[in-house]
């Protein structure tokens, strides 16, 4: 089913909401698919949406907090009750979306719902995810998954899947463990029907001993990596001692590959915060203001560098023309020299790769470009009949502009990320700041040389 959110369909609901239309709020939401039900919640208000969500039956209103958004699903879960928190939320989610909620919640709070769990297994699990570092495997796995024993027989093992199966909603892989709970292998349901032999045949000996997996402390970027290298839809964890303690799947990666995504295009842009268009302007001016105050301190100095070559534009005012040539060219090549790194840096493919080698590639593509580039400017004055001293001057400076601006955009992302610093940063105001004051540096630099020598 194909939704569409539109102003008419969220006036609707709204008018419903004002005039406590209750049965024809739960006629319209209840053919909607939760997410999508989380998408309409989210451009109500919070009295609305608390209204709206507590029309939900349990197991929906569940899976709708999920796809909240994090600003309102925090609103929404102080207006619950630690009881309704734990029955009508926790029961009817997996271990990793719960321990999830529970992050949202004080620790006073915490305790309470911990405490108002009936299931025992349930109780530990959400408490040992929430041990774990956020940003890391352990936080982001699930508990519920369906293991075997290396030494039961194909019969035992259905009938205990079977058993374990009631709390999994979804079944990617069947994995293989030792009499201690060591990740043997998997075992494909493929190999299951087809390679054994009876049902009296061991798991040892039809599955597969090569699994992928991840140990609970490994970095989530890591695991994306992997997921993407391998080519699967499902990681499993260990601990230290390779004993199975959860898997990661697919569509938990795609949220942190999303959330990523979103958190390098704001650093990129020069947004320091997580915000969206909904947050208060405070907050916003909050996220955007340093990095605009750094551009307004990049700008001064570069006011005071044409300040200082004031006699130079004396000598030649048509200098004046170049200069936003000139600092809007090394502002791009810098952004795209660090755009690929830091893309390299995010995919992997960068790992391990030597500084002096990449930045002689760099060197290499950046010598082509900048002798294209200043050929076509040179030849350009030449067509306008410019000075001699002029033509020369910005096809030099830039010829240099493009070769520095190539270097800085290449090796700032590289320290940054040496130094644990989010290397998206290189892509936004700071290296465009840093090249636009070194190119109108370089600019006058070079014509107070060339003017001296030349007509």
């Amino acid at each position: 089913m194909s939704f569409e959110l539109t102003k008419p369909l969220l006036d609707s609901l709204r008018g419903d909401v004002a005039e406590g239309r209750d049965s024809a709020i739960q006629a319209v939401l209840g053919e909607l698919h939760p997410a999508d039900v989380a998408a309409m919640i989210d451009r109500l208000g919070l009295d609305e949406a608390v209204y709206v969500y507590r029309l939900l039956e349990s197991e929906t209103a569940a899976e709708v907090l999920i796809e909240l958004d994090e600003d309102l699903r925090e609103e929404l879960l102080n207006s619950l009750t630690s009881r309704e928190i734990a029955e009508d939320v926790l029961e009817h989610i997996d271990s990793d979306d719960a321990a999830d909620v529970m992050a949202d919640l004080s620790e006073d709070k915490q305790r309470e719902v911990i405490a108002l769990l009936d299931d025992q297994e349930q109780r530990e699990d959400i408490q040992e995810l929430l041990t774990y570092a956020e940003g890391t495997a352990g936080a982001l796995m699930a508990k519920e998954l369906i293991s075997v024993r290396t030494d039961w027989s194909v019969a035992r093992a259905i009938v205990d899947m079977r058993r374990q199966a009631q709390k999994v909603e979804h079944v990617y892989t069947i994995y293989v463990v030792d009499k201690d709970d060591r990740l043997f292998g998997i075992l494909p349901l493929k190999d299951l029907l087809f390679n054994a032999e009876s049902t009296r045949t061991l798991i040892k000996h039809i599955c597969q001993t090569d699994a992928v997996s991840v140990t609970t402390d490994t970095e989530v970027d890591e695991v994306v990596n992997r997921m993407k290298k391998y080519d699967v839809v499902v990681l499993p964890v260990v601990d230290e001692n390779d004993v199975l303690v959860g898997r990661i799947t697919f569509d938990d990666v795609m949220d942190v590959m999303t959330e990523e995504a979103e958190e390098d295009y704001q650093l990129a842009s020069g947004i320091s915060e997580d915000v969206d268009a909904t947050d208060s302007p405070i907050v916003q001016v909050r996220a955007r203001l340093p990095w605009l105050l750094i551009g307004l301190a990049g700008g001064v100095i570069s006011s005071r560098i044409i300040a200082q070559y004031e006699g130079q534009l004396r000598i030649d005012p048509a200098m004046a023309f170049f200069m936003p040539l000139i600092a809007a060219t090394a502002g791009n090549v810098g952004v795209q020299s660090s755009a690929i790194v830091v893309q390299g840096l995010a995919s992997g493919s960068m790992e391990g790769v030597n500084l002096l080698a990449r930045m002689w590639k760099e060197l290499r593509v950046a010598l082509i470009t900048a002798f294209v580039c200043g050929s076509v400017i040179f030849a350009i004055n030449f067509a306008l009949e410019q000075s001699q001293a002029l033509s020369y001057t910005v096809s030099i400076a830039l010829f240099t502009v493009i070769l520095t601006a190539a270097m800085f955009g290449t090796v700032i992302p590289l320290l940054l990320d040496r130094m644990k610093v989010d290397p998206a940063l290189a892509t936004g105001p700071f290296v465009t700041t840093l090249n636009d004051i070194f190119g109108l540096l370089t600019y006058f630099t070079v014509g107070h040389l060339l003017y001296d020598l030349l007509p």
